[in-house]
């Protein structure tokens, strides 16, 4: 029995017995601190009023580290094949007693690697979810240093950008997961610290400042109770599925006609291009279309025509502007669905004579068509 238990067995039934201690805060007493406790004891003897007797009790707050990540964007981000500098936000919080530094790394942990690059993390300096060119001159960062305790309110949380580029080869609904990992260090130097450490169940407290992480899991990528927290954005393509059929078919020769011709010299070819885009693609915009005429065929712009989309420059097969047969044998177009085509004259690889042609916006499960013809020298 200690000697205050026994002070505290022999007084009167009346005697006064007074505690305080220090304050603690709402949020979590600040790592390091002492919390004291005094007793005071005051009794009589033979109705006299006796010197109180006193105890105290200090002991030191240990650090609780806990760290918090969490993806603020919508989800999934809508990117394009070919985009640069696509962006997940995150906020990460130092939910510690203690300042800390907070080491920051990146994991794609879903998608095909070979179609997004480049990816890194910026500090958002006013937190707008966005990527100024302020934000991209200050450099890309691998650590967050001395990060304040939160204080319930909010505000040391700190916004951070992570950005990357995404290929050519990314076709429509592919998705990209990429976690941010927020690990907590020492802070209290310029840099990053040491990793932190924490005791186990198994570890005795001690008198002085003891460690104790107490992280939650946010993904497959870190466990609870190990300094680190994550949370996962996710980039979704939207991307255009835009494929092209040639075809071509004989109009009439020289000898035969247009009763059963064939592709003799002098025989009129009519070839179709049909640009197609896929259901549920994106829509594909600034459709140029480039053909090179061979060597073996003429265009003959006065006698002949360009047809885009179903609408006629010249037609010899009939009213000028009717295309209503030619747009039979080829698949996809309707009338004046707009475009814009022309003969360029030494304008095509090589030198070669070019057919180049503008179609309009291509949208999910839409078929655009440019005709034109030649004849076979």
């Amino acid at each position: 029995m200690t000697r205050t238990t026994q002070l505290l067995g022999a007084v009167s039934a009346f005697a006064l017995v007074a505690m305080s201690s220090s304050p603690a805060l709402a949020v979590g007493t600040t790592a390091g601190d002492s919390i004291t406790n005094n007793v005071s004891v005051s009794f009589e003897v033979g109705g006299e009023a006796q010197t109180e007797v006193t105890a105290s009790d200090t002991f030191t707050v240990d650090r609780r580290i806990d760290v918090n990540v969490n993806f603020t964007g919508a989800t999934p981000v809508s990117v394009s094949p070919g985009q640069d500098r696509a962006v997940l936000s995150f906020d990460v919080t130092n939910l510690s007693n203690d300042v800390i530094d907070l080491d920051l790394s990146t994991v794609l942990s879903a998608g095909t690697a070979a179609n997004i690059e480049n990816i890194t993390i910026y500090l958002d300096a006013n937190g707008d979810g966005a990527l100024q060119q302020s934000e991209i001159d200050a450099g890309a960062i691998t650590f967050l240093d001395e990060v304040a305790a939160d204080d319930g309110a909010g505000t040391e949380t700190i916004s951070v950008l992570v950005v990357a580029d995404i290929t050519t080869g990314a076709v429509n609904a592919d998705t990209f997961d990429i976690v941010l990992v927020a690990d907590a260090y020492e802070a209290g130097a310029a840099g990053l610290g040491t990793e932190i450490v924490g005791l186990t169940s198994a570890d005795a407290n001690t008198a002085g400042e003891d460690t104790v992480l107490a992280d939650g899991t946010g993904t497959a990528e870190e466990a609870a109770n190990s300094g680190d927290h994550s949370d996962t954005g996710q980039f979704e393509v939207a991307g255009a599925l835009v494929s092209v059929v040639k075809s071509s078919r004989i109009i009439s020769d020289p000898v035969n006609g247009a009763s059963n011709p064939k592709a003799i010299p002098g025989a009129v070819i009519e070839y179709c291009i049909a640009v197609s885009n896929a259901a549920s693609a994106a829509t594909a915009t600034a459709v140029n279309v480039s053909d090179d005429l061979p060597a073996d065929v003429t265009f003959t712009e006065n006698d002949f025509g360009i047809f885009v989309d179903g609408a006629a420059a010249i037609d010899d097969n009939g009213t000028p502007g009717d295309v209503s047969d030619d747009i039979a044998v080829c698949s996809g177009g309707t009338d004046a669905e707009g475009g814009a085509a022309s003969y360029n004259v030494g304008g095509g690889t090589g030198g070669l004579n070019e057919i180049a042609g503008s179609l309009s916006d291509l949208a999910a499960s839409t078929t655009r068509s440019l005709y034109f013809r030649v004849t076979i020298n």
